[in-house]
């Protein structure tokens, strides 16, 4: 008798114990908490982030890209908007999307970098495939999406395009997270960092591995990736013994898309001018 009632007692604690550990996390997303993908993509809770998100613009391709394909570790092949340079060279600028997709406006995008740079350009996909076309979408794939994915794809693209290759990042709001994480992906063979508004990796431990400097693009009226998060972060690579240049400007989240209705063109044209700049030495 007193065995049954031991096992009764064992199943019944094994049923709280279960649904305790069901409760710690009621947030439907892929990867781990606390880290500064998951941060960014925790504002597509916010309503007032969302509202800043309006429909962008419609868009055409220019013609000079194609899109290829790449085996992926642990996955189905990954895609990219590949646009070659017109000499031949082994410098590659990995571009990242912001959280609609690699859309037409990036790929438009990666063809004047490219054609300004006169190196080739990749934007790889990060959404396979999936673009939004509102916010509610866009933060539903961008809180839905697998980080350890996405690292698969960069660099399982930077594998694609050979071992004598070496690479500078560029990357919007999503997409300039990413780029930090792609130069800390791509180790001694990163050779230049862009990030437009996006979150910054946190960890000094990891920033520590990063083998480049740093430029970050900062809109002063950015309510999200604000001056207390710009700070943080400039306090963090020095911690790190790192590199960072910020350039701020007086503008708002997403300026730098003229396909945005927070499109500032005096500060895109002033901080595209620093970006170039800053990549012709790299």
């Amino acid at each position: 008798m007193r065995i049954l009632l031991l096992s009764v007692l064992l199943v019944v604690l094994g049923s709280f114990y279960v649904l305790e550990k069901q409760d710690t996390n009621p947030m439907v997303m892929c990867h781990a908490p606390n880290n500064a993908l998951d941060a960014f993509a925790s504002l597509a809770q916010d309503k007032n982030f969302r509202d800043a998100h309006p429909s962008p613009l419609h868009t055409e391709t220019a013609h000079g890209g194609t899109m290829i394909e790449f085996p992926v570790q642990g996955g189905p092949n990954g895609k990219a908007y590949f646009v070659k340079a017109h000499g031949s060279t082994d410098k590659y600028l990995f571009i990242f999307q912001e959280w609609w997709g690699l859309n037409d406006y990036v790929k438009n995008e990666a063809i004047r970098w490219s054609h300004e740079l006169g190196i080739n350009v990749l934007a790889p996909d990060l959404y396979d495939g999936k673009l939004a076309t509102n916010a509610e979408e866009a933060g539903k794939l961008m809180q839905g999406c697998d980080n350890a994915r996405l690292k698969a794809i960069v660099e399982g693209a930077a594998k694609h395009v050979g071992d004598k290759a070496d690479f500078r990042t560029l990357g919007w709001c999503f997409g300039g997270g990413w780029s930090l994480q792609a130069a800390l992906l791509l180790k001694d063979k990163a050779k230049g960092c862009v990030m437009y508004y996006g979150m910054p990796e946190k960890d000094v431990e990891t920033l520590k591995t990063l083998n480049t400097d740093v430029i970050f693009i900062h809109a002063s009226k950015d309510q999200w990736i604000n001056d207390a998060v710009v700070a943080e972060f400039e306090a963090n690579m020095k911690s790190a013994g790192k590199t960072l240049t910020v350039h701020r400007y007086d503008a708002d989240h997403a300026f730098a898309n003229p396909s945005g209705a927070r499109y500032n063109d005096a500060a895109s044209k002033e901080s595209r001018a620093v970006v170039r700049a800053y990549l012709q030495t790299k």
